[in-house]
């Protein structure tokens, strides 16, 4: 029985997720440590710092190897300042925080969809879901992630094979862990009121 209850419990964060990111469908100078994960093998691309006003830096290391589509599109966005000023909308406390969308309710993205880099979509992509990834949130078509993200805050493996994660945070985990803590969602799927949302300031690029 409570392995039945684990697997429903998965299952319904896994489509939370998978809602929360309508996509226009309806629907961390300090030099940084490896990712803490069994994936620290993958080559880092680049860093980003995503600085969330009220709270402090979460500096991720993006792994261009893993996931390039993502990436790429992650990099460009950040550096066209399309983060700048958005939120993190859905945040919940054991599972993941999650952003990046225009319209700050989980309808909205940018003027692009990329390929879904999972296995569920035929593309191989070693990184889990484990805690600190970055991951994009998308609609139920595998092709739909834009510009949302979401960082996770306890493993979710479960989530694994279905959504592209493509890098780990190296510094700033405590910010996570701060931003999680003191959300508080107005319903199960994590949803924050637009005037208590957590603000992304920037995002920043730099090099590995």
């Amino acid at each position: 029985m409570k392995l039945k209850k684990s697997a429903l419990l998965a299952a319904v964060m896994a489509l939370c997720l998978l809602c929360g990111c309508g996509q226009k469908q309806e629907a961390e100078a300090t030099k940084e440590t490896e990712p803490e994960t069994a994936d620290a093998e993958q080559k880092v691309t680049a860093y980003a710092d995503i600085a969330v006003r009220d709270y402090g830096t979460i500096t991720v290391a993006l792994c261009g190897e893993a996931a390039p589509e993502t990436v790429e599109n992650f990099i460009t966005l950040a550096k066209d300042g399309f983060y700048d000023g958005l939120t993190f909308h859905r945040i919940m406390e054991g599972f993941m925080m999650q952003g990046g969308d225009p319209n700050g309710n989980g309808t909205g993205g940018s003027d692009r969809t990329i390929t879904g880099e999972f296995s569920a979509n035929g593309i191989g992509n070693p990184l889990s879901h484990t805690r600190g990834a970055i991951s994009m949130a998308r609609a139920q078509p595998f092709d739909s992630a834009s510009s949302q993200f979401f960082i996770v805050h306890e493993d979710s493996t479960f989530l694994d094979g279905q959504y592209a994660a493509f890098g780990y945070v190296t510094e700033g985990m405590d910010v996570v862990d701060q931003v999680c803590k003191e959300a508080k969602p107005v319903d199960n799927n994590g949803t924050i009121p637009a005037e208590a949302q957590p603000v992304i300031d920037s995002i920043t690029i730099r090099e590995a």
